[in-house]
């Protein structure tokens, strides 16, 4: 069971919480401080102190007075009129990701809710009941406004959750699984949507399969060594050493590790003196995709750690702060470039699948075809991973660089975060196929080099794998293979290296 402090957020309890259903318990430290600022929000409302979001309108009606009467009100039509969200929802382990950043953000105590808030966001995380959230809605600032108001939407007995898998009303969601609805007191309903927690749960979503996806990738990568007779001085640690980015010398020592044994990978000057780039560079270009990544960590667990609604109480409510923490600028540019680190991922996998099936660049079986000529092989599955690198080109366009003006332009610059997160959790999709072909081409070539002379490693891989997709003894619908390798590699096999550094990647294993 994970202890929620608001300050200690990681990336790997955020797996365990949102991707193993591990229970959540609320820091008693954390929950005097959320007690302290409620006080500190309750002393506004008596002393009739104008704050902003307390006792006033929003956004561009910021200067409009509430009464006194009307502030709980107030909260009630700010959580309607803002969930506005449309189309498809968000997968259900970004919704919980989102119910958990959001719970985690207001335990630091500087947003003035109730104690009985943070306690029912917990309860909907350790019941299994998550909002129905759309994806579509949100400008990155004054946060994920749309998006968080259907999450807080549950908390009042409104919206839609995921009850078991299925979409239900949130009042029968809540009832099945013994809890109450809140009526949302003063501030509490801008404290649940001021915030980053959309853009940040897409985002940790998306890292942590972007993650697991990378170390794929370089077992992918090794099968294709073999299957081509790939050299391995381009992989000698004195090379990546020289150049001095640890990212990309763990690449390499990965690759040796996981080829360790192989009798079909070749030295330099034995077939030939060097390999195309899409060989000889994977530590170079698959490192600095790990730089991009190890950047995105950095960013996304400070993030999950931080307030980020507005205004903000300090000093028991004597320092009222109105700011712009809601400005998902950070993440925003955090997503655009883990899209382009993930999209490249895809571009030098094509490339190898390229030159897996081309018979002007190897010498195995043109297309991998078993009767090439009446059999066409592989040929046109290259030609769909053409397709989707093509298409994570254009989502790769950075969404940061966008910004259109709202709120009667006093909200006149926005971060067009979740936009970014959304199109590089596409982008992870689309690279996860494209692996998953050239796994089913790699296989296929490295059965006609002989997996008897495999590495250790590798020749463990392909015996897991061939039980996935068998091999190509004749044309077949090829669209199923490729599904089926996809959902294997998303779901089914767990990669994790032995050492922080990643340098003895000797272990996967299956999920029950």
């Amino acid at each position: 069971m994970a202890v929620l402090t608001g300050e200690s957020l990681t990336l790997d309890e955020a797996e365990k919480i949102c991707l193993m259903g591990e229970h959540v318990v609320l820091s008693r430290d954390a929950l005097r401080k959320v007690e302290k600022s409620r006080e500190a929000v309750l002393s506004i409302v008596r002393e009739k102190r104008t704050v902003y979001g307390i006792n006033t309108g929003f956004g561009k009606f910021s200067d409009v007075r509430i009464k006194e009467e009307d502030v709980t009100r107030l909260q009630l039509n700010l959580i309607r009129s803002h969930a506005c969200g449309t189309g498809d929802p968000f997968p259900e382990s970004v919704s919980r990701a989102m119910v958990l950043l959001r719970l985690n953000a207001l335990l630091k105590g500087f947003s003035g809710i109730r104690t009985e808030v943070a306690e029912l966001l917990a309860a909907l995380l350790n019941k299994g009941i998550h909002p129905v959230i759309p994806q579509q809605g949100s400008l990155g600032a004054s946060g994920d406004l749309a998006p968080l108001s259907h999450l807080a939407l549950v908390l009042i007995g409104e919206g839609l959750v995921f009850d078991s898998g299925k979409i239900t009303c949130s009042k029968e969601g809540l009832k099945k699984a013994g809890l109450e609805p809140l009526t949302l007191e003063a501030k509490e309903g801008l404290a649940l949507i001021n915030g980053t927690q959309a853009m940040t749960a897409a985002g940790v979503i998306a890292y942590l399969e972007a993650r697991k996806l990378g170390f794929q990738s370089e077992l992918i990568a090794s099968l294709t060594m073999e299957g081509l007779e790939g050299i391995m001085d381009a992989f000698h640690p004195a090379i990546h050493e020289a150049r001095g980015y640890p990212q990309q010398t763990a690449v390499a020592e990965r690759m040796r590790t996981i080829l360790t044994g192989s009798r079909l990978v070749t030295k330099q000057g034995e077939k030939r003196v060097q390999d195309a780039y899409s060989l000889r560079c994977i530590p170079q270009v698959h490192g600095a995709s790990w730089q991009a990544l190890d950047y995105v960590k950095e960013k996304l667990e400070i993030e999950m750690n931080a307030a980020t609604d507005n205004p903000l109480l300090f000093d028991a409510g004597k320092t009222v702060v109105s700011g712009g923490n809601f400005h998902g600028q950070p993440i925003a540019i955090s997503m655009d470039l883990m899209k382009i680190a993930m999209a490249e991922f895809a571009s030098i996998s094509e490339r190898r699948i390229e030159r897996l099936v081309n018979p002007q660049l190897s010498d195995l079986p043109p297309f991998l075809s078993p009767q090439p000529g009446l059999q066409s092989g592989a040929m046109i599955m290259q030609y769909c991973a053409a397709s989707l690198v093509s298409e994570n080109k254009t989502l790769a366009h950075p969404a940061t660089v966008d910004s259109i003006p709202s709120s009667a332009n006093q909200e006149d610059h926005v971060s067009m975060g979740t936009i970014a997160a959304r199109h590089c959790y596409d982008i992870i999709q689309n690279t996860r196929k494209v692996l998953a072909i050239e796994c089913i081409c790699a296989l296929q070539a490295v059965q006609y080099r002989g997996i008897e002379k495999m590495a250790p490693a590798t020749r463990d891989f392909y015996e897991q794998a061939r039980k996935i997709v068998p091999p190509i003894t004749a044309d077949r619908i090829f669209s199923g293979d490729i599904e089926n390798m996809t959902e294997w590699l998303k779901k089914k096999l767990e990669l994790w290296t032995a050492s922080k550094r990643g340098g003895e990647m000797a272990k996967w294993k299956r999920d029950a």
